[in-house]
């Protein structure tokens, strides 16, 4: 029981920060259409600048300035992706084919400037000691670190779904995606609330990226790549724009991937891609999207 307990909540914990990458996605891509591979860029800036901030500002691991590290390395990838949006994105809405080569360009230029800055080694994020303890829980010993992610990826999602559903940036938000020309033609400024989204997108990846980080045991410009995959097919799965559908999806890949692991290792990707083409075949739309007419 101790292991079942153990498995489940570790993978709970992995889905988690699944979630963190992919809501940005499903902000960005699902709501939008906006095909923005650049989103693992997003991760590695969070995850340096938080580095930055906890290494030459905060210097002592404490978990108050952990948490200041993650919300400042999420405002900074917040920013940038405002500023990719304002610069780029702007100019190519409606042109996709567009959308990914300039988006493919701008991850392979921050990649490069921030390998060639940091290097591509591992740096050691500074975790507070409570991270590496063990919490019991009905006999399983759950790593501490796990529960943060839970508890983020919760948060983020109340959040989402509270700006979506009951302020009135998220009812432009959701009136534009419906129907951008008539919101237009009401004189709102649609345009601000698409900027939110990738502002909210990019906060929720450069939270993702710091978490990642102490995950993975280091900072690097290579982590972003395998978690940005991840994040698609959590996208995929969970149903184009829909958050609550990102977040169960994660949730449900992480622990079927830790289970798959534990018995076989290596197995869990293998079962991931048959659940991905599964729910492809089944279902296009996702678990919780709309139905594709």
């Amino acid at each position: 029981m101790s292991t079942f307990l153990l498995m489940t909540i570790t993978g709970i914990g992995l889905g988690a920060l699944y979630f963190l990458v992919a809501s940005g996605l499903t902000l960005i891509y699902g709501l939008m259409g906006v095909l923005n591979f650049a989103h693992g860029a997003f991760l590695s800036i969070g995850a340096f600048v938080g580095l930055w901030f906890a290494t030459s500002i905060m210097k002592e691991a404490t978990i108050p300035n952990f948490i200041l590290a993650m919300i400042v390395g999420g405002l900074a990838a917040g920013f940038f992706a405002l500023l990719m949006e304002q610069l780029l994105i702007t100019r190519l809405y409606d042109r996709h084919i567009d959308q990914v080569l300039v988006t493919v360009g701008v991850a392979l230029v921050v990649g490069a400037v921030l390998g060639g800055w940091f290097g591509n080694d591992l740096r050691l994020f500074p975790t507070p000691l409570w991270f590496l303890t063990g919490i019991n829980f009905f006999g399983a010993i759950i790593p501490a670190d796990r529960i943060i992610y839970i508890a983020t990826a919760v948060g983020l999602l109340i959040g989402n779904w509270a700006l979506l559903r009951f302020t009135r940036i998220g009812l432009i938000i959701r009136a534009g995606v419906e129907n951008r020309n008539m919101v237009n033609a009401l004189g709102i400024n649609v345009r601000r609330a698409f900027s939110t989204v990738f502002f909210l997108g990019g906060f929720a990846a450069g939270i993702g990226g710091v978490l990642v980080s102490v995950y993975s045991s280091g900072v690097s410009p290579l982590i972003a790549g395998t978690y940005l995959i991840y994040g698609f097919v959590v996208v995929v799965i969970g149903g184009m724009g829909s958050v609550t559908g990102s977040f169960v999806a994660a949730m449900l890949i992480g622990v079927i991937k830790q289970f798959a692991n534990y018995y076989v290792t290596g197995l869990g990707d293998f079962v991931i891609a048959l659940l991905l083409a599964g729910v492809l075949l089944v279902r296009p739309q996702g678990l919780f999207g709309k139905r594709i007419s």
